[in-house]
This record gives structure tokens, sequence and C-alpha cells, in this order.
């Protein structure tokens, strides 16, 4: 394990403990949105992430979906989602995560994603293939739309949802079974494991997929994304590489 992996698995796993120690209390809610909620929890989690990955690394960044902080002008960027699936955990339903990444320059090299409540901590850094909870995992091996089980995020504009709507609208009908489950980072360390076989949704931000990203790719899988013009946003389609995912482009 990198110096790296285990600073982003002590901050995960911080965060984490924050979260479900405060799951189904009362939680402030920051601001609620049409299609989202922005808790004060949020903040918190980032800010307990923040202060372990700066104590150890001053010189680093971090970029996260709270804001940013540390040295801007680093090679090294810590990608922060302190809690990915906020709607789940304000309504009590126990599907988020915590995922950390670390960018050097323009590659990903390190990836953390924390499930608190399952206590799964999915990991993987450069040398090394990923794990769950230490152990080995791979993508599956299913290579036909009728075999699969894959998860659909709808995004938080009428726009994205309306493409998303179509997008499932063509694959619903051939799929073994679809599942929204709510949280980009999870749905990816899923198919990282085997359990989902790929993952789609028409705009996310970095955060919510960098460490996911990682994960797939070392696990035998793809990763697909899409800039979306006049935005930092990203359309996403995630498989366990051996499914023909470009039909559904």
């Amino acid at each position: 394990m990198t110096h790296y992996l285990e600073t982003a698995i002590t901050a995960a796993r911080a965060a984490g403990a924050l979260l479900r120690e405060h799951y189904e209390s009362e939680l402030t809610v920051d601001e609620m949105l049409a299609h989202d909620i922005k808790l004060q929890m949020d903040v918190r989690s980032q800010d307990l992430i923040t202060q372990i990955l700066l104590e150890r690394h001053p010189d680093h960044a971090i970029y996260g979906e709270e804001g940013v902080a540390g040295d801007a002008g680093s090679a090294f960027h810590w990608i922060v989602d302190p809690i990915d699936g906020t709607v789940n955990y304000f309504f009590g339903i126990p599907h988020f995560c915590v995922s950390i990444a670390l960018r050097e320059g323009e590659e990903i090299t390190h990836g953390v994603i924390y499930d608190p409540m399952l206590d799964e901590l999915f990991a993987v850094g450069p040398g090394s293939g990923p794990t769950r909870n230490g152990k080995p995992i791979r993508a599956s091996r299913r290579s036909s739309w009728e075999e699969a089980v894959i998860t659909v995020g709808f995004s938080k504009t009428n726009e994205a949802i309306d493409i998303g709507l179509e997008r499932y609208r063509r694959i619903a009908h051939r799929v073994r079974k679809t599942r929204m489950l709510g949280s980009a980072a999870l749905g990816m360390a899923y198919i990282a494991c085997g359990r989902l076989d790929a993952y789609f949704e028409e705009a996310v931000s970095l955060w919510d997929i960098a460490a996911g990203e990682l994960l797939v790719r070392r696990a035998g899988g793809s990763v697909q994304r899409f800039a979306k013009a006049g935005s930092d946003k990203f359309g996403v389609i995630s498989s366990n590489g051996l499914l023909p995912v470009e039909e559904m482009i």
C-alpha cells in the first residue's frame, strides 16, 4: 500500500464514521433544489477529509464538491466527494459513500470508495489490483445485454433527465434487470467487483466518478467520458468491458 493510498483510506474511514454517527439524525439543509439537496453534513465531511489530507500532504490541492483548498498550483489534486448519494443519506436510505481520488498531473493514480453502512472499502493504487476490504476484485464476464444488470443515474437538469429517459427506454427491455441506486461512485465500485455490469448517466461531476473510474479500469472494465458543452460535467458510460456499449451511445 502506498503512502497516498493509506492517507485516502484514513480520510475516507474518518468521514464515513462521521456520516454513520449522524445517519437518521436531524440534518441541517443548506439548500433544497429541484433534483438535489445540499446538507451541512456534506461540508463537515469534506472539511474533515481536507484536514486529514493536508495535514499529511500540505503541498497538495483539494478539489471537492464543497470547494477547493490547499496549494492550487500543486501537481497533486485530491478529488473528493464527501457524500456521494446525499439524497439517499437525507432520506435515510443506507446507500451512500465517501469517494476520494488522487490525480497526479493528468493521471488519476489512486482511488478509494467507502460505504460506511456496509463497512465496505474499495481501493486501488499503482502497482496493485483493485480490492474490496483487502480482497482482489474484478469485473463480471457477462457479455450480452440479456445477461446484464445495469444501473442508471438521472441527473439534476430536466434536459439531462430527458436524455437519460430516452437511453433507459432503449435498453430497459433488453437487459435482465435495471437498478436506480443513487450513488455514481458505488455504482462504479459495483461494476468493479462484478455486482453490476454497466452504468449510464448524462451529467456527472468529476468527483462523482474519479475514484470509480480507476477502480473499473483496473478491474478489467471500461469507462467512456463525454464532456458536456458549456459546463464542467461529463456524460459517462461504464461497463465490465465486454458489453457492446457502443449500441447505447
